[in-house]
């Protein structure tokens, strides 16, 4: 009987590199190649980048073509809880024969050549989709965008680059400019791209980018515009107005990223079902999403309990808006992160929001900063802190306290797939 598991066969696939992250396409051309290019035989792609609101964005583009009745392959990272999360297989996590089966034949192709997790589990979800009919394949990248495993595309129907902030200096550069250059790297000649909102420094290298490549824009605040008005989402465009219900998922941030989801379904002419579904039907974990039963949740029955992965600065500007428009009700958060973060920066808005933060590790993670670090991060931002051994402690702690109060687990998107490992 065979007993082999798609868990034993990533095993496997983490000791085929030194790195985890090491930004080439060498390695993946090669495997690709070794795979008879499934790269070639995918349905038409729509390849996002950015460094906020990719998940989301794609979410809302899936929404929207799925409608619209139209069958969605999916693919995105990190996971949460299941490695299968990032592979959606004309509308349906993959399954974990087929992930088995598909990682199998990847580790075997590549023949013990050095290459990246994260290279060569792309290389599997590309051979995944093209065996799998489907009208369209959305393709979020990983890190960056030039570099990506995920830019073996020659030619996507759409691109789409939402807002860019600093992040990953180690690897994309330290500059806005630097990041954003990496970022258009998705841009392919003759290609539409869809931009979300942008700072200066980072549209110019966008724009130089896509005049190089003769590659047309429709870029937010020129080509398109949206906001909120009496309670409903307005989308404009040079081909006219839509009135909108308000996006499913939080923050006035949801907005920008509904934003470009409707420029790419506009783009690709699908009609108001789509619309209406792509700001009403998203799903996306973890993004101020509401924990509402589980062991965590019957621990402080009374409790306000939410879960979010944003890590970075504007992350934080975003999550502290959120806070701001909440009703009233005295607000803690627990806060895990990794040390590759900038932890001050995302703290700094959200300590104008809350009561308190409570700092814990993230379990399993060789990169979590220490409880004790985050803490001092949130003191220097002046916000109370203290730290826990676990989010159960922490939870307890707060709710001895403040039984009604209201919670929030934030930090890090490996936080929050351990909460819903957990709490699922």
């Amino acid at each position: 009987m065979n007993t082999k598991t798609s868990d034993a066969v990533l095993d496997r696939m983490m000791a085929l590199h030194p790195k985890i992250i090491d930004l080439t396409l060498d390695r993946v051309w090669r495997l690709l190649a070794a795979l008879d290019n499934p790269q070639l035989k995918l349905p038409p792609v729509i390849h996002i980048a950015g460094t906020n609101g990719k998940g989301s964005t794609q979410a809302m583009i899936r929404a929207g073509l799925e409608g619209a009745g139209r069958s969605v392959h999916a693919y995105t990272s990190p996971h949460l809880a299941r490695f299968h999360e990032r592979i959606r297989l004309a509308g349906n996590l993959i399954s974990e024969p087929d992930l088995t089966a598909v990682l199998d034949e990847c580790y075997l192709a590549n023949g013990g050549e050095n290459i990246t997790y994260f290279e060569i589990t792309t290389c599997a979800a590309l051979l995944a989709f093209s065996r799998c009919k489907a009208d369209y394949t959305l393709l979020e990248v990983g890190l960056g965008g030039r570099l990506d495993a995920t830019n073996v595309v020659d030619e996507p129907v759409v691109t789409v680059i939402t807002p860019v902030s600093i992040d990953h200096e180690q690897y994309l550069g330290d500059t806005l400019g630097k990041i954003a250059a990496e970022k258009a790297g998705i841009i392919k000649p003759g290609v539409p791209c869809i931009v979300g909102p942008q700072e200066d420094e980072a549209l110019e290298v966008i724009e130089y980018t896509a005049a190089r490549l003769g590659a047309p824009l429709l870029v937010h605040g020129q080509h398109w515009h949206v906001h909120e008005e009496n309670g409903r989402l307005i989308y404009q465009d040079e081909t006219g107005l839509r009135d909108l219900p308000l996006p499913n998922l939080l923050g006035a941030h949801q907005f920008q990223n509904a934003g470009a989801a409707l420029a790419v379904l506009r783009h690709l002419s699908m009609g108001d079902t789509a619309y209406e579904a792509a700001v009403s039907n998203a799903d996306w974990p973890a993004r101020m999403q509401r924990l509402k039963t589980g062991p965590l949740t019957e621990q402080a029955p009374q409790v306000e309990m939410w879960l979010d992965g944003g890590h970075n600065a504007a992350a934080g500007t975003a999550l502290a808006d959120v806070l701001a428009k909440m009703p009233q009700r005295p607000t803690h958060i627990i806060c895990g992160m990794l040390n590759t973060k900038d932890v001050t920066g995302y703290l700094a808005p959200l300590s104008r929001q809350v009561a308190s933060l409570t700092a814990v590790s993230i379990p399993g993670e060789a990169a979590t900063l220490s409880a004790e670090e985050t803490a001092a991060a949130a003191t220097k931002v002046g916000l109370p802190s203290s730290v826990a051994a676990s989010v159960s402690d922490a939870l307890k702690a707060i709710t001895d306290k403040d039984p009604q109060a209201r919670v929030l687990i934030c930090g890090s998107l490996y936080l929050a797939g351990n909460i819903l490992r957990e709490n699922g």
